[in-house]
């Protein structure tokens, strides 16, 4: 756990990266919903101001012009609140972006429960969910900057539409500055036999944490970064499964249509089953408070990740 060192929030990580970028690139544009300080863009709008532009909060309206920019050749990156970008302006996501084949980069920021108190109106659990339900838009998730400023680089001439979503803390230091990332292709920080941790985005960093207390007690124990839920690394899993007694699926996002969802499906369509334990948000009226008080409630915490684990395995063995 001491190993881990904190670094700065993914979304400074992510206005660094894109203005580095559009620097070099005039086709490089920011589309933003009245999001131009929550998304570390303020910097950017007073270094190239002829390459973002402001639409307010019409999230309809900023989804579509958009599209219409990306059909006409710009790489264009829309920048709003999660909660807000995949639910009011879905329509547009599916029709004019998806459908139509118009390669935007969606920002979803403060993504999860990162708006904390705000209240459910803000949390924003549903977004793998709707996305994973239209054809034609990637989604992925970075769980620390290494992986939000190889996604962005990506993502500046990925070919098709792309969601990418982020928080609002700073983050754990997860990688070396050598490690391959690839949308689509998850990355295996550690191997197990007894517990695997298969987590995307923030709670990454938690599955870490939960992974060395495990380890001081015995277990083997493996931690992969599904940071991508489309396209989904599908060998990653099944190998996973081959080689571990228990899985241990964690997201910060409803139990219902993510990261747990896929894998489950994944497993029991190829025969596989092994336990497999999905943390996320339940089924139910999301408590009220910070991320970090939310994350305690629900286990999203490294004792609360390895105390599910341990369950888990004993219930295996039992």
């Amino acid at each position: 756990m001491e190993s881990l060192s904190l670094c700065k929030p993914n979304l400074e990580e992510f206005a660094q990266t894109l203005l580095a970028l559009a620097s070099q690139n005039k086709d490089i544009l920011v589309v933003t919903g009245d999001s131009r300080g929550s998304g570390k863009l303020v910097p950017f709008g007073k270094t190239l101001p002829a390459q973002i532009v402001e639409i307010g909060i019409a999230e309809q309206n900023l989804v579509g012009i958009s599209a219409g920019l990306a059909s006409a050749g710009k790489k264009v990156f829309t920048v709003a609140p999660a909660c807000f970008l995949t639910s009011r302006s879905l329509e547009q996501i599916k029709n004019d972006v998806a459908y139509s084949d118009n390669p935007v980069k969606l920002i979803g920021i403060s993504a999860g429960v990162s708006y904390g108190a705000l209240g459910s109106t803000h949390h924003s659990i549903h977004d793998y969910a709707v996305l994973r339900a239209i054809h034609n838009i990637d989604i992925v998730s970075p769980a620390d900057n290494f992986e939000t400023r190889k996604v962005i680089e990506a993502a500046v001439d990925h070919p098709r539409p792309i969601y990418i979503r982020m928080g609002k803390k700073p983050m754990y230091d997860l990688h070396t500055p050598d490690t391959r990332f690839e949308v689509g292709k998850a990355i295996v920080l550690s191997e197990g036999s007894d517990v695997t941790f298969l987590a995307t985005g923030e709670p990454l960093s938690r599955a870490v944490m939960a992974a060395h207390l495990l380890e001081q007690e015995g277990l083997s124990v493996g931690v992969i970064s599904m940071h991508s839920l489309c396209p989904f690394d599908e060998a990653a899993i099944l190998r996973a499964a081959q080689h571990t007694k228990v899985m241990v699926s964690v997201e910060e996002h409803s139990v219902h249509g993510g990261l747990g969802s896929l894998i489950a499906s994944l497993l029991m369509q190829n025969g596989f089953c092994p336990r497999l334990k999905i943390i996320g948000i339940p089924d139910e009226y999301t408590v009220t408070g910070s991320q970090k008080e939310i994350f305690c409630h629900y286990g999203i915490i490294p004792e609360g990740l390895a105390e599910t684990a341990r369950q888990t395995l004993n219930a295996k063995e039992n």
